[in-house]
C-alpha cells in the first residue's frame, strides 16, 4: 500500500481549555479510514498528550511545577487519554491502532533505528495504524526533538512515505505577513523559491513546541529527498481527502529559506 505520514498538532486536537476536541479527532480518524479504503496506509504522528494531561489540572496546581516535571506529569496522563480515544475511534471502524513512543536517541544509532523501523513496518503489514509520539515522560531535555514536526519528517523518511501532511491551526504558507489582511496562501512552492522571515508567523503553538518556521524547515529537508509535503489547517473540513482533489494548504516540493 502507498504510505502517507500525517502529523497532527496539539492545537488541532485540543480545545482552548486544553481538553481533547473529540469531534475534531473523530473527523480526522474518519478521513484516515477513508484514505485506507482508497489504498493508502497511514502513519500518524500525533501531538496532544501534554496539552490533554494539563487539562486535568487546575491552573494553580499546574503552575506549581517546573517545566520538566509538568511535561512528565502531563504527558503520562494525557498520552493514556489520547490513545484511549484513538483506540475507540478506530475500533468503531474495524481498524486496530497501536502506540509507538520514541525518543531522538532512537534515530541516532543503527540498531535502534532499524528496530524501530521493523516495529512500524510490521504494524503496517498487519493493517495496524501506528500512532507515534515522543516519549515526553523520559526524554532528556538535551536530546528532545525540536517538536513533532521534526519527528514527522524522520518518520516520513523512515517509512518511505510518498507524502508528509502537517496539520496545524494555520492555512499554510503566505505570500506576506500572515497577520496582514491582504496576505494569501501560497498553494505550491517549487524548487528555487525563497522565503524570508516575513512569510512566517513568529508565534508558536499555544500547547505545543513548534511554529511555522519549524514546519518550513522540516518541509525543506523532507522535500529535498523527493517526498512532497503539505502544510494545511487541520480544522478544514475533510482536509486529508481534499488534499488529493483540490488545492488545500501549501504543497512543498523543493524550496529554500533565507
Amino acid at each position: 500500500m502507498r504510505c502517507i505520514t500525517v502529523k497532527i498538532g496539539s492545537n488541532v486536537l485540543t480545545r482552548s481549555d486544553g481538553r481533547l476536541d473529540f469531534t475534531r479527532m473523530s473527523a480526522l480518524v474518519d478521513q484516515i479510514v477513508e484514505l485506507r479504503s482508497r489504498g493508502f496506509s497511514v502513519v500518524l504522528v500525533s501531538s496532544g498528550a501534554v496539552a490533554s494531561g494539563r487539562g486535568e489540572f487546575h491552573p494553580e496546581d499546574a503552575g506549581m511545577l517546573d517545566s520538566v516535571s509538568s511535561r512528565q506529569l502531563f504527558s503520562t496522563i494525557g498520552q493514556a487519554k489520547l490513545m484511549n480515544r484513538y483506540y475507540e475511534l478506530f475500533r468503531s471502524s474495524g481498524i486496530i491502532c497501536g502506540q509507538v513512543l520514541t525518543m531522538k536517541e532512537h534515530f541516532l544509532t543503527e540498531d535502534h533505528y532499524e528496530n524501530q523501523k521493523r516495529c512500524i513496518d510490521v504494524m503496517l503489514a498487519h493493517g495496524v495504524v501506528p500512532i507515534i509520539n515522543e516519549n515526553d515522560a523520559v526524554s532528556v531535555t538535551e536530546l528532545m526533538f525540536t517538536d513533532n514536526d521534526e519527528l514527522s519528517g524522520l518518520i516520513a523518511r523512515m517509512t518511505r512515505s510518498e507524502m508528509l501532511v502537517i496539520l496545524s491551526n494555520v492555512d499554510g504558507l503566505f505570500d506576506g505577513d500572515p497577520a496582514a489582511p491582504n496576505s494569501r496562501v501560497i498553494r505550491e512552492v517549487r524548487a528555487g523559491d525563497t522565503f524570508g522571515q516575513e512569510n512566517f508567523s513568529p508565534e508558536k503553538s499555544e500547547f505545543g513546541r513548534g511554529g511555522m518556521l519549524s514546519k518550513c524547515s522540516v518541509a525543506r529537508e523532507v522535500a529535498s529527498e523527493g517526498i512532497p509535503v503539505v502544510i494545511a489547517n487541520g480544522g478544514t473540513e475533510n482536509v486529508l481527502l481534499k488534499i488529493f482533489d483540490e488545492p488545500v494548504g501549501t504543497l512543498c516540493t523543493r524550496f529554500l529559506t533565507e
